[in-house]
């Protein structure tokens, strides 16, 4: 260790070293250029008298580092610091992982995001006074770890050289309510870990994790849905109820969930990552394309991921490439980043670079629905009639897959969920040639609903030879009335947009639009009453008819190559 810490710094067991060696070289990440010793249990002191705790991994060799900090609601400990921590500090880089306020040691109660602005200022001050640190500053790590470098950046130290955000958001309050709907199983997933997390073990914990949407369930499923937190036990986790009593994402209530301003106000170089079933898609996308248009170094990775199965022989590398050019270690600068974007293909495409995303140069094509389940390139000639579906939300349509965080998320057959009585699908003939959708898919429906307070949930699915229906992308359509306004009456257009994707339909397989009226739990159900989502305790049933004539058509288009 260096000389300075060389009375305090602890060396890694014999067994973290090996494990980080192979680890390292299963990963192909750069060769090691140091052992790495870690001051465990640093005092941070917050401007309010607050004390956080953080734990400094540093390299051997040298002794002064460009510092990569991480800032966190987690453990400290356990395969933490192998994936966010041992890799970067072998490569010559010191790296503090800190934890945030009222989590693990730290002073104060925690309280989602809100402390993390004035909190993360403090804890480069206190990286100032560290001899260890060369004035050189990166943020890095995944999902909450995410918004904890935006909130940094609302004022941006000028130490900050790089932030490298792992499928993470900058505003809580549209994480919360995606598509205008509350993220049921995510929330509710969410607050139960933070509620345990410092009760169990880490094997346990993560054991708590895998059969959390086993456990959870039953509670999901129950009426009101106020008080669930305090259902599911653990430590106070207040911001529950008061989410569920804030539907409306314009409430200045959520002013204090959101760094939204550092999207628009950063320059600093930021590599974004993220997953095409990652629960913040579409905050990861809407961070690209506000740096991008701003002229800032940004650089765009997504992959196949859901938000619990990110690949980190992927990411790690592409960070440390980051990492590289724009905080190089004894001035080794490394090349650009040969492709702004890469992203991943699914449906056997693979990886890819592009310049840009979406790609500019994609074609439109569009296929109409047609009574018999069909989707067909040619518009409809006659009176088509409609398809109907009633939706129950005593008895909901369940979800399956998706944009969840469970483990048992992303692409999943749809077989068994499309064969219910509330499901609805419209599926072309077999491809003569590949289709490849390169952003996102629109679709557009004529409708006609006998209760005013309703949703539509829209998927689109690839169907292979043998009939397996896998998810590619979705979206929930809220078709409440706004407040004030009388409900709709007769046949209207419903017009969305589906999440980006990169997806290759191979020739062959059929391509499929999904539709039925909510996927429970995932987004808490519309219980077609207008009562409040919390205090609500019945439900009423919505029947939807969808046209597919030529007076009114309906129709799903594709940006392909």
């Amino acid at each position: 260790m260096p000389p300075l810490d060389r009375g305090t710094a602890q060396p890694l067991p014999r067994a973290v070293r090996l494990a980080t060696a192979a680890v390292g070289r299963r990963w192909k990440l750069p060769p090691a250029t140091s052992e790495v010793g870690v001051l465990r249990d640093r005092t941070v002191p917050m401007r309010d008298g607050a004390v956080l705790r953080a734990d400094v991994y540093l390299p051997a060799t040298g002794e002064q580092h460009p510092t990569v900090l991480l800032r966190s609601p987690y453990r400290r400990s356990g395969g933490f610091p192998a994936l966010f921590a041992l890799p970067y500090a072998a490569r010559g880089y010191a790296v503090v992982v800190q934890s945030v306020r009222g989590t693990f040691g730290s002073d104060g109660e925690f309280q989602p995001v809100v402390n993390e602005e004035h909190d993360g200022q403090d804890t480069v001050g206190w990286l100032r006074e560290q001899p260890w640190f060369d004035g050189r500053l990166a943020t890095l790590g995944p999902s909450y770890l995410g918004y904890t470098q935006w909130a940094l950046a609302l004022d941006p130290p000028p130490e900050l050289a790089a932030m490298v955000v792992h499928i993470g958001p900058h505003d809580l309050a549209a994480a919360g309510l995606v598509d205008g709907s509350f993220q049921l199983q995510n929330v509710a997933t969410w607050t139960e870990l933070i509620a345990h997390q410092e009760l169990f073990g880490p094997v346990r914990g993560t054991a708590r994790l895998l059969t959390a949407e086993r456990r959870l369930a039953p509670h999901l499923h129950g009426l009101p849905l106020q008080g669930l937190a305090d259902r599911l036990g653990g430590a106070a986790t207040p911001w529950f109820d008061e989410w569920l009593e804030h539907p409306d994402l314009a409430d200045p209530y959520w002013d204090r969930y959101r760094a939204t301003a550092a999207v628009h106000s950063s320059t600093v170089p930021t590599l974004l990552v993220g997953g095409w079933q990652d629960w913040f898609l579409e905050q990861t996308l809407y961070q690209y394309a506000a740096l991008r248009d701003r002229g800032v170094d940004v650089g765009l990775t997504v992959g196949p991921w859901a938000h619990l199965a990110i690949d980190p022989a992927v990411t790690t590398a592409e960070s440390l490439a980051w990492l590289a050019t724009h905080l190089p270690v004894d001035g080794a600068e490394a090349p650009a980043r040969p492709d702004r974007v890469r992203v991943y293909v699914t449906g056997g495409g693979g990886w890819r670079g592009l310049p840009d995303w979406p790609p500019s140069d994609r074609a439109v094509r569009t296929w109409f629905l047609h009574p018999g389940g069909r989707l067909a390139d040619a518009a409809p000639t006659d009176d088509g009639g409609t398809t109907s579906f009633r939706y129950d939300p005593m008895a909901p349509t369940p979800s399956v897959g998706g944009r969840v965080l469970t483990f048992r998320a992303g692409r999943r057959d749809n077989r068994k969920l499309e064969a219910r009585d509330d499901v609805r699908t419209f599926t072309t003939e077999p491809l003569d040639a590949p289709v490849e959708l390169l952003g996102g898919a629109r679709v557009e429906l004529r409708v006609t609903s006998d209760n005013p307070y309703a949703d539509l949930f829209l998927r689109l699915c690839d169907v292979d030879e043998r009939g397996r229906s896998v998810n590619v992308t979705d979206r929930l359509v809220r078709l409440d009335p706004a407040d004030g306004e009388p409900p709709a009456a007769g046949e209207r257009t419903v017009k969305a947009t589906l999440p980006d994707t990169a997806h290759r339909f191979r020739a062959g397989h059929r391509i499929r639009l999904q539709v039925s009226g909510g996927a429970h739990p995932r987004y808490a159900r519309n219980v077609g009453t207008g009562e409040p989502i919390g205090s609500a305790t019945h439900g009423v049933p919505v029947t939807h008819r969808i046209g597919h004539s030529a007076g009114s058509p309906s129709t799903v288009s594709l940006p392909v190559g």
